[in-house]
């Protein structure tokens, strides 16, 4: 279903821009709920006085709600099936979402994601108060390990800037890391720079489904990564520029760390891929082979997709460990689009034949779970 607010998205930096004060200045519209002056802050989705259901809890930075906190409201809402209902508003916290805590669905109030942000700047290089450091793990803004949760017009942020930590080494900085199955987003944002989004699952032998619908992400390096089974449709990703590196390659959109006994990874289809930074800066994706799990064989399938000058259209792919080269793994494109598509070397853009790409749906790698079924 197609977004109800066609507006090109709000960037990380630009988000950052609005939240002091600047969002004039940037020409934003008013969302609906801004527009009416925040008086139903919680839409049409109820409120503490008129409950949407016994299980809807209802955030509101400003007190309107039943909790001031995503967090808040996450350890209140223990077992199965609740629903939080989010109003406008930055939430400056990190959340854990446990794995018992299953079928959980949180909505961003006024159905647009620029208007409800989880948002937290510690990235793997930052120091923990008892010692040592974070890790790229620990450094996720928002953790969900839960099977089932759904979430609709939020913003997943972390935004952590380099440039402000010289210091740290650990520049990984994790928005969002999702392990749980049956994890779907729609018309959802992920901002950050490096590690931007970890679809991944709770264990090497666990094979999540994860879903993703009319979504942005941004980033520089490695920004959608992790072992998931994940479906991307009707996407946009974004690569950042980089000031502080004087050469291509500036980073790369995916890196996929398939197990190999997972015959399938992750699938973009229908999407865009877009830059603000020079033509051919960045690469399409490289594989990960963790040290934890050297038998992975990362998957990739990007079809139907416009890949913008952004993408190098003669090596897309490199290798992120020369023992584990790229074209030893699972990757492949089909019918995709514009500059960063064009195949100018063709042992360097491995391609679907017809029939292969007929196994290269939502419906093959989601199996009996459709969640673009349903309310969008």
């Amino acid at each position: 279903m197609p977004s109800p607010h066609p507006r090109p998205p709000l960037s990380r930096r630009g988000f950052l821009a609005a939240s002091a004060g600047t969002a004039a200045a940037l020409g934003l519209a008013a969302s609906p709920a801004r527009a009416a002056g925040n008086r139903r802050p919680f839409g049409r989705y109820g409120s503490p006085a008129a409950r949407r259901t016994p299980r809807t809890l209802y955030v509101d930075p400003l007190g309107r709600g039943d909790h001031t906190s995503v967090g808040d409201a996450v350890a209140a809402a223990a077992g199965s099936g609740w629903t939080l209902v989010l109003a406008p508003g930055s939430y400056r916290e990190r959340v854990v979402l446990d794995a018992t805590r299953t079928d959980a669905t949180w909505i961003g109030a006024s159905e647009d994601p620029r208007d409800v942000v989880i948002v937290h700047d510690t990235a793997a290089g930052t120091p923990k108060p008892g010692g040592g450091v974070h890790g790229t793990t620990g450094s996720a803004t928002t953790t969900l390990q839960a099977d089932g949760f759904t979430a609709r017009w939020i913003t997943f942020a972390n935004d952590w800037l380099r440039a402000d930590h010289p210091d740290v080494t650990g520049a990984q900085a994790v928005a969002v890391k999702v392990q749980g199955d049956r994890s779907a987003f729609h018309h959802c944002r992920f901002l950050g720079h490096q590690d931007t989004l970890y679809a991944d699952s709770l264990a090497l032998t666990v094979f999540a489904r994860q879903y993703y619908a009319d979504c942005y992400a941004e980033g520089d390096v490695d920004f959608v990564f992790g072992r998931a089974t994940a479906v991307y449709e009707r996407c946009h990703f974004r690569t950042l520029n980089r000031t502080d590196l004087g050469a291509a390659p500036y980073g790369f959109v995916f890196a996929p760390s398939t197990a190999g006994a997972n015959p399938l990874g992750y699938l973009v289809a229908r999407s865009r891929i877009s830059s603000e930074a020079p033509d051919a800066s960045y690469k399409l994706a490289r594989p990960w082979v963790p040290s934890s799990d050297t038998t992975a064989r990362p998957s990739l399938v990007v079809r139907d997709t416009r890949l913008d000058a952004g993408i190098d259209a003669v090596a897309p792919y490199a290798n992120m460990s020369a023992s584990f080269p790229w074209q030893d793994q699972r990757f492949a494109e089909y019918r995709n689009s514009g500059p960063g598509a064009r195949i100018t070397v063709p042992e360097n853009r491995p391609q679907l034949t017809a029939v292969q790409a007929r196994s290269a749906s939502r419906a093959a790698y989601l199996g009996d779970w459709e969640p673009w079924r349903g309310e969008c």
